[in-house]
C-alpha cells in the first residue's frame, strides 16, 4: 500500500512537470506559510526572554516551527512541478505577508516605504510568472546523474562547502552575534544544497518508489540526497533561530532573502541549467524582475525595522523628558 501511495505521489509530480502552473500556485501558498514562520518564532524567542526561559518551550515558537515545516513541504513539492528558477523568487511573497504579519504581532512599524515595497515585491513576482520558463531541463535520473557529475558543478559545490566550514567553524563563533552576515551567508550558502536536493529527490523517487523493484543506483542516489537535505535543513534552522535571538526579523528576513535567492539561482542555473530554455527577452525581463524583487524587499523591510527602532528611540527619549 505504501509502494502504491508513493507511485501516485511521483505520477502527480510527472504529470506537473510539463506546466508550472501547480508549481507557481503551491510556491505562492507556500510563500506565505513560510512568510509566518520567522515573524512567530521571533514572537515565541521574545516571550521566552521576558519570562527568562527557553524558547523550546514556547508555544508560539513550535507554531512558526510547524509553519516552517509545512512551508518546506510545499516548496519540496513547488520545486518538483516547477523550475527552481520561477519557484525560489516567489519566496518574496512571503516576505511580503512576514512584513504584515510583524507590524500586527511584533508591532514592527510599517511605514509607506515598506508598503512601497510590498508592491514592488508583487510586481516583480507577477513579471517573474510571466516570463518564467515553460518545461523543464532536466526530467529523468540519468540526466541529474550527468549534471551531478559536471566538473563546474562540483567545483562550485566544493566551494561553497569550504566556505560554509570556514564560516560556521571559525566566523560564526567570534563574529556570529555582531555581524548579521555571518549567520546570513551560512543560511544561504546552504541553500546551494537545500533546493537542488529536493528537486533532485523528486526526480530520483520516480525510479525508487515506481512499480518493480529500484537500482541500487537510484537508491543510493535517493539515501544520499535525502542525507544532504536534511543537513541542510536542520543547519539552517539552527542558525536562523541564533539570528533571530540577535537580531530584528524584519533585518533578517530582508538580507536572507536576498542572499538565498541569488545563490539558489546561481545553482540552479549550474546543475539544472533552466535558462536555456529562456529566450533572450525572457532573461532580460527576469533579471528585471528579480532586481525590483529585491529591492522592494530590502526597501520594505530594512526601512520598516529602522522606521521601528526610531519611533522606539523617540518615545525612550519623550519617557526621559518627562521624568
Amino acid at each position: 500500500r505504501g509502494t502504491a501511495h508513493a507511485y501516485c505521489v511521483t505520477s502527480a509530480l510527472n504529470s506537473g512537470a510539463s506546466s508550472p502552473a501547480a508549481g507557481i500556485a503551491i510556491a505562492v501558498m507556500s510563500s506565505f506559510i513560510n512568510g509566518s514562520t520567522f515573524v512567530l518564532q521571533k514572537k515565541g524567542i521574545l516571550r521566552a526572554q521576558d519570562r527568562g526561559g527557553s524558547y523550546l518551550a514556547d508555544v508560539v515558537w513550535w507554531v512558526g516551527t510547524l509553519a516552517m515545516v509545512v512551508g518546506q513541504i510545499g516548496n519540496f513539492l513547488a520545486y518538483n512541478v516547477a523550475p527552481a528558477v520561477i519557484v525560489t523568487p516567489l519566496g518574496a511573497l512571503g516576505v511580503l505577508f512576514g512584513a504584515l504579519l510583524a507590524s500586527w504581532i511584533l508591532k514592527e512599524h510599517l511605514n509607506i516605504l515598506g508598503k512601497l515595497g510590498c508592491v514592488l515585491c508583487c510586481c516583480g513576482s507577477v513579471v517573474l510568472i510571466i516570463h518564467a520558463p515553460k518545461a523543464e531541463a532536466v526530467i529523468s535520473r540519468a540526466e541529474l546523474e550527468e549534471r551531478l557529475s559536471d566538473p563546474v558543478f562540483v567545483v562550485f559545490g566544493l566551494l561553497v562547502l569550504l566556505v560554509l566550514l570556514v564560516l560556521i567553524i571559525r566566523i560564526a563563533p567570534a563574529h556570529g552575534t555582531s555581524n548579521i552576515m555571518v549567520y546570513v551567508s551560512i543560511c544561504s550558502l546552504l541553500g546551494s544544497f537545500t533546493v537542488p536536493s529536493s528537486k533532485g529527490l523528486g526526480l530520483v523517487a520516480r525510479d525508487v518508489f515506481g512499480p518493480g523493484p529500484p537500482s541500487g543506483r537510484a537508491l543510493a542516489l535517493f539515501v544520499g540526497l535525502l542525507g544532504v537535505l536534511a543537513v541542510s535543513i536542520l543547519t539552517q534552522f539552527f542558525f536562523i533561530n541564533k539570528a533571530l535571538e540577535r537580531f530584528s526579523s524584519n533585518t533578517f528576513e530582508a538580507i536572507y532573502y536576498v542572499t538565498f535567492t541569488s545563490t539558489v539561482i546561481l545553482a540552479s542555473a549550474l546543475l539544472f541549467k533552466e535558462w536555456t530554455a529562456l529566450t533572450l527577452t525572457d532573461s532580460l525581463a527576469m533579471m528585471c524582475a528579480l532586481a525590483t524583487v529585491c529591492v522592494g524587499v530590502v526597501l520594505g523591510q530594512t526601512q520598516a525595522s529602522s522606521s521601528f527602532n526610531l519611533m522606539r528611540e523617540l518615545n525612550r527619549q519623550n519617557r526621559y523628558a518627562r521624568i
